[in-house]
């Protein structure tokens, strides 16, 4: 579905289901560079089981229009407004990597507006390695490869995909390459240069879940543990095995996870 948001169309994935009032709405918040798609499964089975499903592509990224903002801070208030305009009072967030920052943030901001909240692949801080801004701000390919190879368990490099056929870093490489000029330096830089997660954590009321892979080289387990003992009866769950991209690594793993805090 697509949604009008200052005066630029944003799209939404609904996981192959109407929307319907009745119902409770989860929103979905992809990372860096990324869209919509990379919450395929998890998407499709909370829309077939009794929720609403709205796994945006935030402004600039996928089918959306707009720039990309490169703070986190303008990604949680535009996130208020994408509620406002799609008459949602109250949701539940479920945010990955840059995504989770959002979430955060927001959750923290706008408390009465956010239901339940899961956090995938955050850490207290995300630092963003140097070179790989630079690539990101020249526009070279040495981000892409930096972020397909660091997002992956090692023995993910080879095989294992849960889709016959499928090769997971293949996948996420042309997802990433797709990025519009600017996106994937504004996403890294928003990630690099917030520093009000311990501030936000504090201020989160609504029942919280984070979801941390084993194998993670992004945001390593530790600073998601390290988030949560921040985050008032906040629980977390380890994905053995997976690294960074845990919602294609152990797609079934992580649905298992999410479900747990709905």
């Amino acid at each position: 579905m697509d949604i009008t948001l200052d005066g630029n169309k944003i799209f939404a994935a609904t996981g192959g289901k109407p929307f319907a009032e009745s119902k409770p709405t989860i929103l979905l918040l992809h990372g860096a560079g990324m869209d919509h798609s990379v919450w395929v499964l998890q998407a499709r089975w909370l829309a077939h089981h009794g929720m609403n499903v709205l796994a945006i592509d935030l402004p600039g990224h996928g089918k959306s229009e707009g720039t990309a903002f490169s703070s986190v801070g303008d990604y949680a208030d535009w996130l208020m407004r994408f509620m406002d305009a799609a008459k949602l009072e109250r949701a539940a967030l479920a945010g990955h990597s840059l995504g989770a920052l959002i979430s955060l943030e927001a959750a923290a901001r706008y408390p009465a507006r956010v239901s339940r909240l899961t956090l995938l692949g955050a850490a207290l801080k995300m630092p963003v390695h140097p070179d790989m801004l630079a690539s990101a701000k020249e526009g070279t390919d040495e981000v892409i490869r930096c972020m397909t190879s660091w997002s992956f368990a090692r023995p993910h490099h080879f095989g294992t995909s849960k889709m016959p056929g499928m090769w997971m870093l293949g996948q996420t490489h042309h997802l990433i390459a797709r990025s519009k000029p600017g996106v994937i330096f504004n996403g890294l830089t928003a990630c690099n240069d917030y520093q009000g997660a311990a501030d936000a954590a504090a201020k989160v009321v609504c029942p919280t879940l984070l979801i941390l892979g084993e194998a993670d080289q992004m945001t390593p387990a530790k600073g998601g543990k390290e988030l949560a003992k921040m985050i008032s009866g906040a629980r977390f769950a380890v994905i053995p095995g997976s690294g960074h991209m845990m919602m294609t690594e152990a797609p079934d793993a992580t649905l298992d996870a999410m479900r747990g805090n709905l």
